[in-house]
């Protein structure tokens, strides 16, 4: 339960510092300005879904051999995300944003779930797993 509580800390305070850096390739959320708030709720909703994937890394073998499944996993979560934002008109990038082509999704949005979801799992196992004295 430690870890669990571990990763959702660390992944909200990643992604809140991640939000923050990257909300200045938007223009809007759901045509409003993008407040602090709406960054803070980002960072949560990112949070949980970056500890809904590590859980099973962390209690079932075939997945703690696989660590790197979860950059790919995050990846996947984030292009979907992306794609449903862009076609509901959820969020709009402005013209610093740099665009995958064919997905016309963004490169930033695109990587975070996946890098900071492994970066999150890779301290917290490192924290967990010291021995003690």
């Amino acid at each position: 339960m430690r870890k669990i509580f571990l990763i959702f800390i660390l992944s909200f305070l990643l992604n809140l510092i991640w939000e923050n850096l990257h909300s200045y390739l938007y223009t809007s959320y759901m045509g409003q300005k993008i407040t602090e708030a709406i960054l803070l709720r980002a960072s949560f909703v990112d949070a949980w879904i970056i500890t809904m994937v590590a859980i099973p890394f962390f209690y079932i073998a075939f997945f703690k051999k696989r660590t790197w499944l979860i950059i790919i996993i995050g990846v996947l979560i984030s292009i979907f995300i992306e794609l449903y934002a862009m076609n509901t008109g959820r969020w709009l990038y402005n013209g610093y944003m740099p665009i995958i082509p064919l997905l016309n999704i963004g490169i930033t949005p695109t990587i975070q779930l996946g890098l900071l979801g492994y970066l999150s799992y890779i301290i917290v196992s490192k924290i967990t797993n010291r021995p003690t004295s």
